[in-house]
């Protein structure tokens, strides 16, 4: 009887144990499933509607990996997005950030191609990167190496790949052609001076008239661009000085708009191609009709996003082009725009320094 009795208590003691046990974890879990992130329940001032707020995550699903978010960068087409202004919207309450790096903390029971302490970044846009954790399902992510610098990583999804997609899609450039763009010292900008300089591709960079604009020009230099300019320069007769060195470009890339792509237009050579990938001047694109006719150049339109969709059932392309991209950057060719990281929690700095005009720091958001 005795015996029966130690027998009973020893095992009371291991199921309490276990369910002591199973308490601590549903507990740990609960806790672990509350996330900070950057939330905007309305469109308006980023400084005014942006929230830091806990969220609840979603229990994990088969398909599904938890991440753990490290760094997001704030880009304009963020801005634009909380504004209510940008081409995609998505349903309010939402996240902000369309871009950054994450680690893998846990997968589903169906997930094959990644595991804990991958690095990923999001296949598309719209996915709410501000954020400490989150829950994606499998098929939304890429990963990436863990041996590029976090910020490359961070910056790789959507400045490095429309400068690549632009440099290779719609002219066939030559080491020795040359190509000309606005808005050089943007984050689109300074990768497709890199870009073109590790394929031998000329450049000229037009950007801005600014206090600051010798420093600029030595770093754009840095980087590989042959020539920056102002876009006054765009119209005055020195720019004959520069076609005696270099040919006329075969490709111009327009985030600006108005008058700064008229010019650029201006200088193409014959059955050249303008690809217009934003409008920062807010003003609509014109084109002389003598370079329509005479010399029978081409406008296009770029959007990274749209070419993700159009792509996506075809994952060779997209993960060469994401291979190629981190080869450059291991080799040096290739590194993050300038920027500065600032702790999520200080996040109205970090806005407010990436609404500043002549900004020439990438804010980046460490979680």
């Amino acid at each position: 009887m005795w015996h029966t009795v130690k027998t009973l208590k020893a095992h009371n003691g291991y199921v309490y144990a276990l369910i002591a046990k199973a308490a601590r974890y549903s507990v740990s879990a609960a806790l672990r499933r509350q996330s900070a992130a950057l939330v905007y329940e309305s469109h308006g001032d980023p400084m005014q509607v942006l929230k830091l707020q806990k969220q609840k995550l979603p229990a994990l699903g088969d398909s599904e990996v938890l991440i753990k978010m490290l760094a997001a960068p704030i880009n304009p087409s963020d801005i634009n997005m909380v504004q209510g202004t940008y081409a995609i919207l998505p349903e309010l309450p939402a996240v902000g950030g369309n871009e950054g790096v994450g680690q893998v903390l846990e997968v589903g029971g169906h997930v094959t191609s990644l595991r804990p302490g991958d690095w990923v970044i999001p296949r598309d846009a719209e996915l709410g990167t501000w954020r400490k954790e989150l829950v994606l399902k499998e098929h939304a992510l890429l990963q990436v190496p863990s041996d590029i610098p976090l910020a490359c990583a961070a910056t790789l999804s959507v400045n490095p790949c429309t400068a690549i997609r632009m440099l290779s899609d719609f002219e066939n450039l030559q080491p020795g052609n040359s190509m000309i763009q606005n808005a050089a010292n943007s984050g689109v900008g300074q990768a497709v001076i890199q870009i073109a300089a590790a394929r031998g591709i000329k450049t000229i960079n037009v950007v801005r008239n600014r206090p600051n604009f010798q420093t600029l020009t030595e770093y754009l230099q840095s980087l590989g661009a042959d020539y920056v300019i102002t876009e006054e320069s765009l119209r005055k007769p020195e720019m004959k000085d520069i076609f005696k060195n270099i040919p006329r470009p075969r490709l111009a890339l327009n985030c600006v708009g108005g008058k700064s792509a008229t010019e650029m237009l201006r200088h193409l050579q014959h059955g050249g191609t303008m690809v217009t990938y934003g409008g920062m001047a807010k003003q609509p694109v014109t084109a002389p009709v003598s370079a329509l006719i005479f010399k029978n150049v081409k406008l296009c339109g770029f959007w990274m996003t749209q070419w993700k969709r159009d792509h996506e059932r075809e994952m060779g392309e997209l993960n060469e082009m994401i291979s190629s991209l981190c080869s450059l950057i291991r080799q040096g060719k290739l590194k993050a725009p300038a920027y500065t990281e600032v702790p999520i929690t200080d996040y109205k700095t970090a806005l407010e320094n990436a609404m500043k005009p002549f900004s020439s720091s990438k804010q980046i958001l460490i979680m």
